[in-house]
């Protein structure tokens, strides 16, 4: 094995089972160089029935056969931190097996060994094709134990008779194991925050072949919108629309952040501008959780700025001229109306200069009049998504991106781009609108590739039967998306901490919603102003040995946190202000909203859209935390039978 080796042990058949186990801790110990000393034992206990089971299977399959399978122990998943125990890799199958000291399997234990193997069947190249069984082998155990949620288990003593039953295809010769370990051959898809990380240090993303085929054809299409936008002189409104978790934001910042824009930016007088595009956010969050991240490779502020603050700098009396030529805007559809404008940016001097003289304008109004400003052409690139409104004033929708463009000063100029499910919400406006299907992004990627996360979620908030529901909890458990409840807070802990233990880069985190006023009973936290005042970049980024990590389970984000973020594993406390009552979700418990402040116009819709975002968090696991009162009996009865696993 060479210097740059990314894992422990491999060979093949015959050469693993007839080497001394002692050569082959030995190997183990100096790849994981910070092994702890029970790690140590529990390689020098495992690996000897190991072998012995792979002796077996080489008398089963015969010496030639099995001189072409491959075993490879600690592979360290490139880019990640995280080791499957051993994978096997037979003629037409990829086994992943994990080791665990015990007689009894654990929820997290089925659920890590899951993951591996769909991680295996998405990411790495040459297992997209071939059949990858997840192997949970308890050390401790004899036999087969039943299967459980698509997971094989059996004690070490089984395990050879049970590499020779699974389905296979012996006609297909096994996958090369240098092929196998190729550097390149595994690209997990970028979290949001990594992803910006990349962009900014090296200005392109890492291939996922299934994303890209996902997201390239959107970028493409407002590639071309923006040159064609330059060439004409005119200014362009581009609407791509997608589900959350589909890519919106990565298409966003990729836009942002592409090469070729220097070269369309208009000389002022002074130069070209040294940013020609900008990613806008009106999610305080995610903007801070970025800058955080970014913090170390350069200014994060000039990679992403919040829509507040944009609006308050040109919005004055000086009419300011943007510097950037495209402006691309983060979950357009929750740009603020002008009455919460006003109320918001009053006291900063935003959006209030010219309310004494003219009415007040919303967040797409300003947006419009900002880009008229730039010279020779502009491109606002408004990324769209759905039951994402949480904030009241963001409950206007697209109607406010049709009035401002039926109300611009320069509207001869304007052209408007979007999917074509957009077309009658533009018709009649007075511009026009060229309908591409490419701006549509149907994909969730943020849910490892599995398409039924929001059609689970949108089935429990209307509420759909609990029946149906579970029928597409069943699809979600096949693509290893795992559901998971309980009563018990602790328990909820316990079970993400051994979930992801190995894995210290995973972000799991405590979620709530903002308007529940029953929780801080039951430690999920203190009082609501204490979310307030959570620092979200060192929550978002910080190692589990910070106290400010998410992994410390300790602090709580709302869905004013979370939106727009994502982590690996979601601890929903499900609160009183979103219950079941005879079938039908009420709010009757729920906060109300501050006095002499803009009211919703829809709460309980407001608050059915807190659940969603935060039901839609985590990117492999949602564990929900139902407090064991009386009233919310109803509600957990309903999330069980829906599809989540009591644990």
């Amino acid at each position: 094995m060479g210097e740059d080796a990314r894992r422990g042990w491999d060979s093949d058949f015959p050469a693993f089972a007839g080497t001394r186990a002692s050569e082959i801790v030995a190997a183990l110990k100096a790849f994981v160089t910070d092994a702890s000393d029970s790690q140590v034992a529990a390689w020098r206990d495992s690996v000897p029935p190991l072998q012995r089971e792979v002796g077996e299977s080489i008398a089963a399959a015969g010496a030639e056969v099995a001189a072409e399978h491959s075993a490879i122990l600690e592979y360290e998943l490139p880019l990640e931190s995280r080791r499957p125990d051993v994978i096997f890799l037979i003629d037409g199958a990829v086994i992943v097996l994990e080791l665990k000291g015990k007689d009894v399997p654990t929820q997290a234990d089925i659920d890590q060994v899951a993951a591996y193997a769909r991680d295996l069947r998405c990411y790495h190249r040459d297992c997209e094709h071939v059949p990858v069984y997840p192997v949970l082998v308890p050390m401790r155990a004899k036999g087969r134990l039943p299967r459980k949620q698509g997971v094989f288990v059996c004690g070490p003593d089984a395990l050879d008779d049970l590499v020779q039953q699974l389905d296979r295809h012996p006609e297909r010769r096994p996958i090369s194991r240098s092929r196998f370990l190729e550097d390149d051959a595994y690209r997990p898809l970028p979290t949001l925050v990594r992803a910006a990380r990349e962009l900014f240090e090296t200005g392109s993303l890492r291939r996922v072949k299934r994303a890209a085929a996902a997201t390239d054809p959107a970028c493409a299409e407002i590639a071309r919108i923006i040159r064609d936008a330059a060439a004409t002189k005119t200014r362009r409104l581009v609407l791509v629309s997608g589900v959350p978790g589909s890519g919106k934001t990565l298409v966003g910042l990729q836009t942002v952040h592409a090469n070729w824009l220097d070269d369309l930016a208009v000389d002022r007088g002074g130069g070209k501008p040294t940013a020609p595009a900008v990613f806008l956010s009106g999610n305080g969050p995610l903007v801070e959780v970025l800058q955080y991240e970014l913090r170390s490779v350069g200014d994060g502020k000039t990679f992403v700025r919040g829509v507040k603050d944009y609006v308050k700098r040109y919005s004055g009396k000086r009419a300011l001229v943007p510097t950037e030529h495209v402006l691309v805007f983060d979950e357009a559809q929750r740009a603020w109306d002008a009455e919460y404008v006003q109320h918001k940016h009053a006291k900063d001097g935003a959006g209030s200069q010219s309310a004494h003289t003219s009415p007040a304008k919303s967040e797409p109004e300003h947006f419009v009049e900002f880009a008229e400003r730039v010279p020779e052409w502009c491109v606002i690139v408004g990324l769209i998504g759905g039951g994402q409104e949480i904030h009241t004033g963001e409950e206007g929708g697209m109607a406010q991106w049709r009035r401002a463009i039926e109300g611009c000063a320069q509207k001869e100029h304007w052209f408007v781009h979007g999917p074509p499910a957009m077309t009658g919400q533009f018709e009649g406006c007075g511009r026009p609108f060229e309908a591409q299907s490419a701006l549509n992004l149907e994909q969730e990627l943020r849910f490892h590739l599995t398409k039924d996360v929001h059609r689970w979620v949108a089935g429990v908030l209307e509420p759909a039967p609990a029946a149906e529901n579970a029928k597409v909890a069943v699809t979600l458990a096949a693509g290893d998306f795992h559901l998971r409840i309980t009563r018990d807070l602790d328990t909820a802990r316990a079970y993400l901490r051994e979930r992801f233990s190995d894995s210290p880069e995973a972000r799991y985190g405590l979620v709530a919603s903002s308007r529940d006023r029953a929780l801080p009973g039951f430690r999920v936290y203190n009082d609501f102003q204490a979310t307030k005042r959570l620092r979200f970049g060192p929550w978002y980024g910080d190692a589990e040995s910070s106290n400010n990590s998410c992994r410390q389970l300790r602090d709580c984000v709302t869905e004013f946190g979370a939106q727009g973020l994502e982590l690996d594993g979601a601890l929903l406390a499900w609160g009183t202000d979103l219950r079941l009552e005879g079938g039908r979700w009420s709010i009757a418990n729920s906060r109300g909203f501050k006095k002499g402040g803009p009211q919703p116009r829809d709460p309980e819709q407001l608050r059915k859209n807190a659940y969603r975002v935060l039901l839609t968090r985590g990117r492999s696991a949602t564990i929900v935390f139902v407090p064991p009162m009386p009233e919310l009996d109803e509600t957990f009865e309903y999330l069980a039978a829906s599809g989540c696993v009591e644990l």
